[in-house]
């Protein structure tokens, strides 16, 4: 018996078509060399069946073959050396393969191997990237355009897959939206050093565009401290004509009046409400969940530098899947033309990684192979 799957198909094959080819000849025949041949042919089954010889095993070529001409006439008497339970048993085996066959699965073939490769790698090195986070890379600085859904299929089972819900305070959003780019958003958050010291951060954001304006770390925040980030944040250059930020003490009267000379308006979220001020809610939990999550910063200058670091990735190399998906402020050609051939890497070019806070994050680009 073959154990090639390939080989035994193709014998089977062979054996269907030889049977053919005789019932083709058989059809050319008389109607009465037929019947003395059917006859003659009887005569001898039953010599086989007078000294009891056991018939050998039939093939699967033999079994289709005598499924199609049963079709033809009246098969149950001419059943002698198989019972008529196996011959339906036949007919029900073909039948559930043909439906199998006609079922299949009719979809997307799948993405090459080395693809696949890629994904598992950006997988394994970034822990907290998900499938849209994996696409938008992919996109973006390699020019492959791949589903998410498509890339979760190749993801491990154990990956964390962050989702965004949606904001139901649908009035306060559209206003945002419609002034994403000239609305800056600020807010402070804390972090402790390896000393159990806490240190305040502040961090100043586009809303349009989700980059990082501005960021610094203090030990004892003031008032005068925060209106001096302001005043280093804001500048003639950019047209803001908003700020968002909540109801802190921080933020006194006299602040606010500084902030209005410089040609901004205030936006006080209302009492209890972080989601009126999400965008830079959820900057603030991706820097807690990709960057300060993974580190302990010794002190302030340690701190500053991570910031400073995490600042320039996220600004110039990490996908905003809002951004369609994008960057804040690409460069370096930026964004890559998509490829022409799907699921390909283009040829003459490999994937370079280069590692982010130490091997925390990578940023992939294409890097041409040298003749």
């Amino acid at each position: 018996m073959l154990r090639d799957p390939f080989a035994h198909a193709s014998l089977t094959f062979c054996h269907l078509t030889l049977n053919f080819i005789q019932f083709l000849g058989g059809l050319l025949q008389s109607r009465s060399a037929l019947a003395a041949e059917n006859l003659f042919l009887r005569k001898q089954l039953v010599l086989y069946q007078e000294r009891q010889v056991r018939p050998r095993r039939a093939t699967d070529a033999i079994r289709l073959t005598m499924v199609l001409v049963a079709r033809l006439f009246d098969w149950k008497e001419a059943l002698i050396s198989i019972r008529p339970e196996t011959f339906i048993g036949w007919h029900r085996q073909g039948f559930k393969l043909f439906w199998r066959w006609k079922s299949r699965q009719i979809g997307r073939p799948r993405i090459s191997k080395d693809l696949r490769q890629l994904i598992l790698a950006m997988a394994r090195d970034n822990p907290s990237w998900g499938q849209e986070r994996i696409a938008a890379e992919l996109l973006i600085k390699i020019g492959i355009q791949v589903s998410p859904r498509t890339i979760r299929k190749y993801l491990p089972e154990d990956s964390n897959s962050y989702r965004r819900h949606t904001v139901p305070t649908q009035r306060w959003m559209t206003f945002v939206r419609n002034h994403a780019k000239t609305m800056l958003a600020c807010d402070f958050f804390v972090s402790v050093t390896a000393r159990f010291r806490v240190v305040y951060v502040f961090i100043i954001m586009e809303v349009g565009t989700r980059r990082i304006v501005h960021s610094n770390v203090t030990s004892h925040p003031t008032a005068a401290w925060t209106l001096q980030q302001f005043r280093e944040a804001i500048d003639n250059e950019q047209d803001y004509r908003f700020v968002i930020h909540d109801r802190d003490k921080i933020y006194s009267h006299d602040l606010d009046l500084a902030v209005r000379a410089m040609g901004v308006r205030i936006l006080k979220i209302p009492f209890h409400s972080p989601r009126a001020n999400c965008y830079c809610e959820r900057l603030i939990g991706s820097l807690r969940r990709e960057c300060l999550d993974f580190l302990i910063p010794i002190n302030e200058r340690h701190l500053r530098g991570i910031l400073r670091d995490w600042k320039l990735h996220y600004n110039q190399g990490r996908p905003h899947s809002s951004l369609g998906p994008g960057l804040p402020a690409p460069g370096g050609g930026l964004p890559v033309p998509l490829d022409t051939q799907r699921h390909q890497i283009p040829t003459g070019y490999r994937v370079r990684a280069k590692p982010i806070l130490g091997g925390l994050h990578h940023e992939y680009r294409l890097e041409k192979i040298a003749a």
